[in-house]
């Protein structure tokens, strides 16, 4: 069983339990109130958000995997056109040899008056068939390398594509839970006579919190741009985001290219403190570094927090720090 495969298992077993104690309370017991409905959703979405950026590692070393594969096709196609070309001038150096030693070799003998001249031609025939040898060999080395790596490249690809139905599987196991918890909100605000967000605390503060410069200003600017737009695992908008969709797209206005992943951004970036961070800086939580968001400023962040929610602002100190990251 690969790590990944044994993750997702481990990943899976603790949404089951999560699940047995979210399962609706007997008549006995009272209704959840909209507090505990709501951390119940929290804790649910750690057990998702895990999942789903491996979902997004997964994705992207696919599409990278499936690009140096295609590159591969295209570097083999034309070592065949050579490999045909040098095949053929062979060919045609073996017949004229195969004729130099047969009868035309001694009508060659008879009208050239020349034994010596007719050894030298001999002799250059066979260094010339000797060196388009040594060529056929070399491509044929070459495509040989060629094809063993996209071999492993298709085998990869292959796996890969198992592991992210496997992934979309399970996903959509906890979706469906967290839709069932989406509804028991629903419910309980109705209850309580209480409404879901306006808007209003989409910020909470001035975004971004202070200026900058540069492309981390850019990047800043454009996070805040997208505040109020739907959480969407898996998506890099324009419409939709999930936390590391964000923060790449933020880049990419800015001009720098990140993979959609945490984990792949963490290593993309340079180290930086909390001391030293600027608008535009990535921020990363948890251990496993399942989520982040971008820094814009006075201890706060914009991010596309779980599923159900939008993008918005928000402190950084809501979750434990793993650390920051400055891209470009």
């Amino acid at each position: 069983m690969t790590p990944l495969r044994s993750s997702l298992r481990r990943l899976l077993l603790c949404v089951a339990v999560a699940a047995l104690v979210i399962a609706p309370a007997s008549h006995a017991h009272a209704e959840p109130t909209l507090e505990e409905i709501e951390a119940e959703i929290d804790r649910a979405w750690r057990q998702l958000e895990p999942l789903s950026e491996q979902y997004n590692r997964v994705r992207s070393e696919l599409k990278a995997n499936q690009e140096l594969s295609a590159q591969l096709e295209e570097e083999i196609a034309p070592l065949e056109l050579k490999m045909g070309i040098a095949s053929a001038e062979l060919e045609v150096i073996v017949a004229r040899q195969y004729k130099g030693g047969g009868l035309s070799a001694f009508n060659s003998l008879l009208t050239s008056g020349s034994p010596t001249t007719f050894v030298e031609q001999l002799a250059l025939l066979d260094i010339v068939a000797r060196d388009q040898q040594r060529r056929i060999e070399e491509h044929r080395q070459a495509r040989q390398e060629f094809e063993e790596q996209k071999a492993e490249i298709d085998a990869l690809i292959e796996e890969q594509q198992a592991q992210r139905a496997d992934l979309e599987e399970r996903a959509d196991q906890i979706e469906r839970e967290l839709a069932r918890l989406e509804n028991l909100l629903e419910e309980a605000r109705a209850q309580q006579q209480t409404t879901p967000d306006d808007g209003s605390g989409l910020f909470i503060g001035d975004c971004p919190a202070v200026a900058g410069s540069g492309a981390g200003a850019t990047a800043a600017q454009f996070a805040c741009g997208e505040i109020g737009k739907p959480y969407v695992w898996g998506t890099n908008g324009p419409d939709t985001y999930d936390c590391s969709g964000l923060t790449q797209q933020a880049w990419a206005a800015a001009g720098v290219s990140l993979t959609h992943y945490t984990g792949a951004q963490w290593n993309e970036g340079t180290p930086v403190s909390r001391a030293e961070a600027r608008p535009g800086d990535l921020v990363f939580f948890y251990s496993d570094l399942s989520h982040m968001g971008l820094y814009v400023g006075n201890g706060l962040m914009v991010h596309a927090p779980r599923t159900g929610d939008v993008v918005r602002m928000a402190s950084i100190d809501n979750m434990p720090i793993s650390g920051f990251r400055r891209p470009g």
